[in-house]
């Protein structure tokens, strides 16, 4: 979740991609999508004052800026209830 304009923003997708980048295959596919809440007054009431939040599967995993080590985390949950 983000915003036009929030430097945290930039800067937790920057850390994000780069961490993706080094996952390399072992994080398998992983499709980031960027969602303005601006666009929807639900979302903007609800995430204002926690930007930038990164959700995997709809469920937070950071906010205010890019937790590595909970994304790994929630990542490895994943893999798991798959198996």
């Amino acid at each position: 979740m983000t915003r036009p304009g929030c430097h945290l923003c930039e800067e937790a997708r920057e850390e994000l991609d780069a961490h993706i980048a080094a996952l390399g295959a072992a994080g398998g596919e992983i499709d980031v999508v960027e969602v303005d809440i601006e666009a929807d007054d639900e979302l903007h009431r609800r995430y204002l004052e926690r930007i930038p939040v990164i959700l995997v599967d709809d469920e937070p995993v950071s906010e205010l800026g890019f937790d590595p080590a909970a994304f790994d985390d929630r990542l490895q949950r994943r893999a798991e209830h798959s198996r």
